[in-house]
């Protein structure tokens, strides 16, 4: 068996040295990539690709993780993690057609740009055809890999969080719809009165990416280990701890867009930075789920840069950079406005309160485009619709609509619904945390680095090997329950 397991990561070491260049090729293309270079990209990926293909279905491959699975419970713990992830991808391989699974590949790789077009447009039946392939297959995929306890949305929503289910999840949505929902309503009824102060102002781009180097800092983002760049849609991308990089996109006219979008993706790099070494390049580096990586990206932005103690400990640069735009501002009425909550369009600014509410706009979008009760033609009306019945009001445009995010680009449907429930994890885990460090008093303090160890500590050094239930019982020291979700939303702006 040692043989056996030896020659196995030595194939794997090849792939993942492909999954590498992939990944490199996609931050390329959301980052800098000339646009005339698209065309030459994607021939260069489909030779690599079907290469890595290859070598994934080799049969000497396959056979031994099809042995190794059958012998998991012998192997070491992380060996036996990572083959439980490896052979859960490998069923999608192993059941759908080559054909069909390059055709697909090739088609999410130039998807993105035909997406950014559409938005940039204000024009969904640019981005229509697309998205149509990309839901037919993912409808095909469930059918292929459908089991007597595993059907349809099921199976993608498994994907991003192991063993989440439509009923937990509707379950889930069920508490917010009703707990939370008519609060949301009560405290947005109101018109709010727009502070002059924060109206109409210019934010210098160059200002705004020196106070984008100054939060890195603040948060101990490791810049030997990562970077910062721009892109149309913020993201984190990162296969190891030591190339963890992050984007955010710069307006002139919103500043607090960057501000937060640089905290977000910080939190998201520091869980990975922060992996165990020996994660690097493997299938357990990264996170535990997407919901645990998103409970940590909200941790940093919501709870912690958004409170009173980060705002007032760092109002003071924030007013050096912007002498013009801060003169007369105080402290609380920028911590108000910071933290004013209404009725918005665009999911990633929207304030954490109503957040939730977009959420169950895409995730009951997404139910209904898998089981067929959607059509995507029908998506602009549909989603215009849902955006009413939760927020009561309407998108104007495509762009400010169903075009406003590129996670569909990514053929990845399952995964919006775990931006909710991974906020509802931060919460239950900055509860815990709070009793063991005081979370205010090492903010105040800018000790961002004493709540970076506990995390650390808790969560970010198992990276992907552990489950979403047994990092929440470790961090934690009991099972997830949203309740803490609707009482920390509650508590904050009962009085804001």
């Amino acid at each position: 068996m040692i043989d056996k397991i030896n020659k196995f990561k030595d194939l794997q070491k090849k792939l993942n040295a492909y999954r590498y260049f992939f990944w490199l090729m996609n931050w390329d293309q959301e980052t800098e990539m000339p646009k005339m270079g698209l065309d030459f990209q994607l021939s260069n990926y489909q030779i690599l690709m079907e290469e890595a293909y290859k070598l994934e279905t080799d049969k000497e491959y396959t056979d031994l993780l099809e042995e190794l699975y059958l012998n998991k419970d012998t192997l070491d713990d992380d060996l036996k993690v990572e083959i439980k992830h490896l052979y859960k991808s490998y069923q999608i391989i192993k059941v759908v057609p080559k054909n069909e699974y390059l055709e697909y590949d090739m088609l999410i790789q130039g998807a993105s740009p035909i997406w950014a077009n559409a938005k940039k447009n204000n024009d969904f039946a640019l981005w229509s055809e697309t998205l149509e392939k990309i839901v037919q297959f993912q409808r095909k995929l469930t059918k292929y890999l459908e089991t007597d306890d595993k059907k349809g949305y099921d199976i993608l929503l498994d994907f991003y969080e192991d063993d989440m289910t439509v009923e937990e999840y509707d379950e889930f949505f069920d508490q917010l719809r009703t707990q939370l929902v008519p609060f949301v309503l009560e405290k947005t009824a109101k018109k709010r009165k727009i502070n002059r102060k924060f109206s109409n102002k210019i934010f210098d781009i160059n200002k705004q990416k020196e106070l984008s180097d100054y939060l890195l800092d603040v948060l101990h983002f490791d810049k030997n280990r990562g970077l910062l760049k721009t892109s149309v849609h913020p993201f984190t991308s990162g296969l190891a701890s030591v190339d963890t990089r992050i984007t955010t996109a710069y307006h002139e006219n919103d500043l607090l867009s960057n501000i937060f979008s640089v905290v977000h993706e910080t939190g998201h790099a520091i869980y990975e930075q922060q992996n165990d070494k020996r994660f690097d390049g493997t299938n357990l580096h990264g996170g535990a789920s997407m919901g645990i990586h998103e409970s940590q990206s909200r941790l940093y932005e919501n709870m912690i840069a958004r409170s009173y103690e980060f705002i007032s400990t760092h109002f003071q640069k924030i007013a050096e950079l912007f002498p013009k735009q801060f003169k007369n501002v105080s402290v609380d009425e920028f911590y108000r406005f910071v933290n004013k909550t209404e009725r918005s369009l665009i999911r990633i600014e929207a304030d954490e309160l109503t957040y939730p509410l977009h959420i169950m706009v895409r995730y009951e979008l997404e139910k209904g485009l898998i089981s067929g009760k959607i059509k995507v033609k029908d998506l602009p009306k549909k989603w215009n619709q849902l955006m009413y019945r939760y927020l009561k009001i309407k998108p104007k445009t495509d762009s400010e609509g169903v075009l406003q995010d590129i996670h569909w680009a990514g053929g990845s449907f399952g995964y919006f619904p775990t931006y909710a429930l991974g906020t509802a994890y931060a919460a239950q885990i900055y509860h815990k945390m709070d009793q063991d460090i005081n979370i205010k008093k090492q903010i105040k303090e800018n000790r961002i680095d004493n709540i970076n160890e506990w995390l650390k500590e808790h969560i970010h050094k198992y990276g992907a090997s552990k489950t979403p239930k047994e990092i929440m019982l470790i961090a934690t020291n009991e099972p997830f329950f949203a309740s803490y979700y609707v009482n920390y939303l509650k508590d904050k702006y009962k009085d804001l």
